[in-house]
């Protein structure tokens, strides 16, 4: 009996040890089990919350900080695409105010159902934009994409709240737009421009640069806007062969019209079209007009070529001191924009540039310049000899004459200072 009692407990001894290793696999499986579950937990998550970025075709969507809106969130913002919320309209689609709780205002863009020929025509847009990153150019916050070719293809900017150039130049604000705001605003839409140009690769081409299409910032900075119809730019010199010419009359490089060649330059002729429009705050085509003078390029060069500058200028700007000479300048550089052959005017780079080269110029003349003369010297009487509300001397000699523009009468100043002279011109 004492011997049988010895063999159960040797074979109680021996089978101890087996059990313990049955409960370690059955740990290691639990365990491993649920690492595989959290892993496909997680792995999950993130798929479902980058569903809520970019997924478009190949493109890898971690690239793309955009956010996708659903339609609801959409018409929610916008009280169902309400009339009270449009912001303006075109042939490509219509642009609305929306409101969101976290984003604050953004501008919502409706494409019309025949503005894209494909999804994947919308889709190459979205990655174009997305490239699209600098401080003049209004920014691409997310899209909205619903399948099939008649679903809704809408994308999501910024919201820039003073509306834009047109409404300054031909409507609102326009007495109140002053000369420095009109050329700051021109280097910024320069600048915006030349980056779609030379600061991508490869370069984009706007295709309808008007003033309706530069927006005045927070900060009364320019932000150009309306990408519905940029083209991947050409590579090196060559220019891209269009089978539609797209775009607004009044802005169309006559070039591209006639040999459907679209280049960069073809938006420098917009642009010198807007130049204009900002000395003269004149249409760009006006039909009141008879031919061949019904082009503001038309009516405008024959005073611009002869350097009577003040025969165009936008009275309005006359009920302050201007700076005639760089007004000309402005309109001179206008006017090789708009030159024949695209190859003859400037690139957008070089028209900010010049463009901020002169106005700094002349702050440089008129505040910072030491200013000395051995003639007796004078002190004029005239708006513009205080700055900053400090009353200022300067030695100079300065003449006046009286000039009328269409039949309102202005006094014009021709002010010498030691080597320089400027013109400048009041209402009286």
């Amino acid at each position: 009996m004492a011997k049988r009692f010895h063999l159960l407990e040797d074979s109680q001894t021996h089978d101890h040890p087996h059990s313990h290793k049955q409960m370690w696999v059955i740990l290691i499986i639990a365990i491993l089990a649920a690492l595989l579950l959290g892993s496909s937990f997680l792995f999950f998550c993130r798929r479902r919350r980058w569903s809520r970025k970019v997924q478009l075709g190949s493109l890898k969507a971690e690239k793309l900080q955009l956010r996708r809106f659903q339609v609801e969130e959409l018409e929610k913002a916008t009280k169902n695409f309400s009339a009270d919320c449009l912001l303006g309209s075109g042939a490509f689609g219509n642009v609305y105010k929306g409101t969101f709780e976290v984003e604050g205002t953004l501008a919502i863009k409706r494409a019309h159902a025949e503005s894209y020929q494909s999804v994947e025509e919308f889709r190459n847009e979205v990655r174009l934009l997305w490239k699209v990153n600098h401080p003049n150019l209004v920014g691409l916050v997310g899209f909205c994409e619903e399948p099939g070719p008649k679903g809704a293809k809408i994308l999501v900017y910024e919201y820039v709240p003073h509306g834009s150039l047109l409404e300054y130049i031909m409507g609102r604000g326009g007495k109140n737009f002053t000369w420095r705001q009109r050329v700051n605003i021109a280097i910024g839409a320069a600048k915006g421009i030349a980056h779609l140009h030379d600061g991508i690769k490869p370069s984009i081409i706007h295709r309808d640069i008007k003033p309706s299409n530069i927006l005045i910032g927070e900060r009364y900075e320019a932000k150009v806007s309306d990408f519905g119809l940029v083209k991947m730019g050409p590579i090196g010199d060559q220019s891209h062969v269009s089978s539609q010419i797209k775009g607004t009359p009044g802005y169309l490089d006559p070039a591209y019209c006639t040999s459907f060649h679209l280049s960069p330059f073809s938006d420098v002729y917009s642009f010198g079209v807007i130049l204009l429009q900002l000395i003269a705050a004149r249409p760009a085509v006006d039909s009141a007009r008879s031919h061949p003078n019904y082009h503001i390029i038309d009516w405008a060069r024959p005073s611009i070529e002869r350097g009577h500058i003040e025969e165009i200028l936008d009275t309005t700007l006359l009920s302050r001191p201007c700076n005639i000479d760089m007004m000309l300048t402005m309109g001179e550089l206008g006017l090789r924009c708009v030159a024949k052959t695209p190859k003859d005017r400037p690139t957008m780079t070089q028209v900010w540039q010049e463009l901020e080269n002169t106005l700094y110029s002349v702050d440089n003349l008129i505040n910072k310049q030491p200013l000395r003369s051995s003639k007796p010297t004078t002190t004029p009487t005239f708006p513009g000899a205080t700055e900053q509300g400090h009353h200022r001397s300067f030695d100079l000699d300065y003449s006046q004459s009286f000039v009328s523009i269409d039949g309102v009468g202005f006094q014009k100043f021709h002010v010498e200072l030691d080597s320089a002279s400027i013109d400048m011109i009041r209402r009286i």
